[in-house]
């Protein structure tokens, strides 16, 4: 436990950050992560968050020490996407009951799980990840995933962050950590060259980022590894020969990208492959620092020329969309990135943007912000659902682009919602990926269902004055009958 204390507050202190770099000495060191409330740590702790970041890992093993509940948490959580391997899909837990922690049998049990797992499926790694209950109880992972390597002759790699440890953003570094000190540079490939990136924090989701390397085949520029999205355990641990890197859209990676810069030199820069603008300053960044790092300078031109291209043809699909969408109002309650760089697309075909959070954003992200919107008065750090409510029954916006957690505050407001974050069914990085985000929003908008849910309700309608003719006893006995049994009166029968 120690070592895992010394390890979190390395983490914590991380220069690499721009808002910890901002600190002073003592506060950088307490590190941004708010402290956890008992019991209320579900989906938010340092288990989850390490799990998110190694899972989509498609050909590796990874194997939840403790009990069930906790694999039944974290499985799946993002729509992360495979081209080839499934077994990340596969559940594997100890599943450790009360008996086993009282007669102190969890590493038997833990050991006995890696050697099941190799028989049954000879994956090339699997990963442990330990969790509140083993931590607490004190099994000593690290000793039974070397000894279970050594037995049997593949990479055990022990991922040390337990729940109680810290939140999800936690979780992320301390995987990085992991990947850093078991598995990044145990392989030397043969095939290095002067055009091999890595791509840091990009998760396929959708499988999005298929709508991006094929830009970069088209430059000749190969993606050594990308971590962790449609991810091969040999290529991550070769990735130390790549010649430079990006970070996207987060700095969930970046003491992974800072450390790696530092043992084997490799230059990284933080960018962002959603919006037009944001995709064509990301590839040039790329081309940029090769160049730096030895490669021909004539990729700088071909870069240039494939951005003119692939600009002029996502302009153009754009501009069909004008007519419908043009003065539609959007508010955007996500964070990042995606706070600035979607706002410049969905400007450019004359949406009105109305707000857009900068949770979680860098003052990068809200300079472009103000310089795209001319003022700061429409962001936002966070907003309440109760505001957010009032905004959108108000119709002071015509869709909501968020994530998950508001969507029933846009449908009670009977407002249109997208999903933009991570669990989005539909891939909106790089250019056709802008190109299906304003298409989502076009057929969110032109719904017909939004005209039928904003009619009043039947039972909210005045009941309309007819004239009839008079009825005969057999009509009314017949009609007192029906109210009878209804429970309702002559003057509840109308119609809208």
């Amino acid at each position: 436990m120690s070592l895992l204390r010394a390890k979190i507050q390395d983490v914590f202190n991380e220069p690499g950050c721009e808002k910890n770099r901002g600190k002073d000495a003592k506060a950088r060191k307490e590190g941004c992560s708010k402290p956890l409330t008992p019991g209320a740590a579900a989906g938010g702790c340092a288990f989850d968050g390490a799990k998110i970041v190694l899972q989509p890992i498609t050909d590796v093993a990874h194997l939840v020490h403790g009990p069930l509940a906790c694999e039944g948490n974290s499985w799946d959580n993002r729509g992360a996407a495979s081209s080839g391997p499934t077994l990340w899909r596969t559940s594997f837990t100890t599943d450790l009951t009360e008996l086993d922690v009282v007669m102190g049998r969890g590493e038997r049990k833990l050991f006995k799980a890696i050697r099941e797992i190799k028989e049954a499926y000879g994956p090339p790694a699997i990963f442990v990840y330990p969790t509140c209950v083993t931590a607490l109880i004190g099994d000593d992972i690290e000793a039974v995933c070397k000894r279970a390597a050594e037995k049997f002759g593949l990479a055990v790699v022990p991922v040390n962050a337990p729940g109680f440890v810290g939140s999800k953003n936690l979780g992320n570094k301390l995987a990085g950590e992991a990947l850093l000190e078991h598995v990044i540079g145990t392989l030397e490939p043969d095939d290095a060259g002067p055009y091999d990136i890595n791509i840091l924090g990009e998760f396929n989701l959708s499988g999005e980022f298929w709508l991006v390397k094929p830009l970069l085949d088209r430059l000749g520029i190969r993606v050594r590894a990308c971590i962790p999205g449609d991810a091969r355990y040999l290529d991550i641990a070769g990735a130390h020969r790549a010649r430079a890197a990006m970070v996207v859209c987060s700095t969930a990676l970046i003491n992974l990208a800072r450390k790696m810069e530092q043992r084997w030199g490799i230059p990284f820069f933080e960018g962002s492959f959603y919006g037009i603008s944001a995709t064509s300053e990301a590839l040039r960044q790329i081309s940029q620092l090769l160049v730096k790092q030895g490669a021909d300078p004539e990729i700088l031109g071909r870069t240039e020329v494939l951005i003119a291209e692939e600009e002029a043809i996502a302009w153009k699909k754009l501009a069909a969309y004008r007519p419908r969408l043009e003065g539609k109002r959007v508010l955007l309650n996500t964070g990042g990135v995606k706070s600035w760089s979607v706002v410049h697309a969905l400007m450019g075909i004359g949406i009105e943007i109305v707000g857009t959070s900068v949770k979680k954003s860098t003052v990068e992200d809200k300079e472009r912000i103000k310089q795209i919107l001319k003022d700061d008065n429409h962001m936002f750090e966070q907003m309440a659902a109760r505001e957010l409510y009032a905004m959108l029954s108000e119709h002071k916006a015509d869709i909501l682009l968020s994530g998950g957690r508001t969507q029933f505050v846009a449908l009670k407001a009977k407002t249109p919602w997208l999903d933009i974050n991570q669990e989005r069914q539909h891939p909106y990085a790089g250019y056709d990926g802008m190109v299906e985000l304003v298409r989502q929003i076009d057929i969110a908008i032109h719904n017909p269902i939004w005209g039928q849910v904003r009619e009043p309700a039947p039972w909210d309608c005045q009941p309309a004055v007819r004239e009839e003719r008079p009825r005969t006893k057999s009509e009314t006995a017949a009609l007192h009958v029906v109210q009878e049994f209804a429970g309702t009166t002559a003057g509840d029968f109308g119609e809208c």
